[in-house]
């Protein structure tokens, strides 16, 4: 095998699971900005949030901090129930959330990451696991298991939340809430409820890829705010409200960033995302899969 062949398969390889992890931390903005029309910029506060919950319990009881993400994330479910609640009544319910909610999720972003500093520090943190250090060989193409393994329970994830969603009445629900909530009343269903469920659970899923996210690599509290461009990017590249779209979204976000890092350096990858999102508002703006 040439060794030219060689990177490029590897770059396929590292991208497409860079996607898998991109996906699942997207999910939940393709649920709470593409379905409900919540822009929550504070949700890579509570990937970080998972993250560093995963680093706690991992380094005092050893425990892996994927199965600390899943055990505590109904603990992310009510922590996103209540915040939907004080978020619709101090500005939804008042016609106010364009720009006053908007200040509302940066300012719960903020708050987050100052708490994680005066907790932590800016150290950055990592976690131990059985197979952070492991890479499984095919010839001289390389699968390292700090990256397979949330590939793994990624694309279970977001699966999982594609069913739910259109093969549930809640998930119908919810795909319609942003469309006509008076349609959803006159069948006996409170718009808001199911709005505050659904955003339940895109914070939800934000615990869980904190979780990928410091198997993958050491966390910081500020380093949230690199990851807000990309979760949008991802969620209005593939399309707003398809999780299928966040999906390929992903991958293709994650395939431009590895081919970036080989070809041409790591320094030029974060512009991506932004190059990415410009050039689909421009030519495409309903996205890969959107409706």
């Amino acid at each position: 095998m040439e060794i030219s062949t060689a990177l490029l398969l590897n770059a396929i390889i590292a991208g497409l699971l860079l996607g898998g992890f991109y996906a699942a931390m997207s999910v939940g903005i393709s649920i709470s900005f593409g379905m409900l029309d919540v822009v929550n910029i504070a949700h890579p506060g509570f990937i970080i949030l998972g993250s560093y919950i995963a680093y706690i319990v991992n380094d005092r009881f050893g425990f892996d901090p994927i199965v600390v993400s899943l055990t505590v994330s109904p603990l992310f479910f009510l922590l996103g129930a209540a915040l939907y609640r004080v978020y619709y009544y101090s500005f939804e319910r008042r016609g106010q959330e364009s720009l006053r909610g908007l200040a509302f999720f940066f300012g719960i972003l903020f708050i987050t990451e100052v708490a994680l500093v005066l907790t932590f520090g800016v150290d950055y943190r990592m976690v131990s696991t059985r197979y952070g250090d492991v890479t499984w060989r095919a010839g001289e193409v390389g699968f390292p298991m700090r990256l397979v393994v949330p590939f793994l329970v990624s694309m279970v994830m977001v699966i999982g939340v594609q069913l739910f969603l259109t093969h549930t009445f809640f998930g119908r629900a919810v795909l319609a809430v942003a469309q006509d909530p008076l349609a959803l009343r006159l069948m006996g269903v409170n718009p808001v409820r199911v709005k505050e469920l659904a955003f339940a659970l895109s914070i939800a899923t934000a615990g869980v890829a904190g979780a990928f996210l410091i198997v993958i690599q050491p966390v910081q509290p500020a380093i949230g705010r690199e990851f807000i461009g990309l979760v949008f990017a991802v969620c209005v590249l593939g399309g707003m409200g398809s999780i299928w779209g966040t999906l390929l979204g992903a991958f293709v976000l994650g395939l431009a960033e590895s081919f970036t890092s080989t070809y041409f350096g790591p320094s030029w990858a974060p512009a991506v995302s932004f190059g990415l999102l410009l050039a689909t508002l421009a030519f495409r703006p309903s996205g890969l899969l959107g409706r």
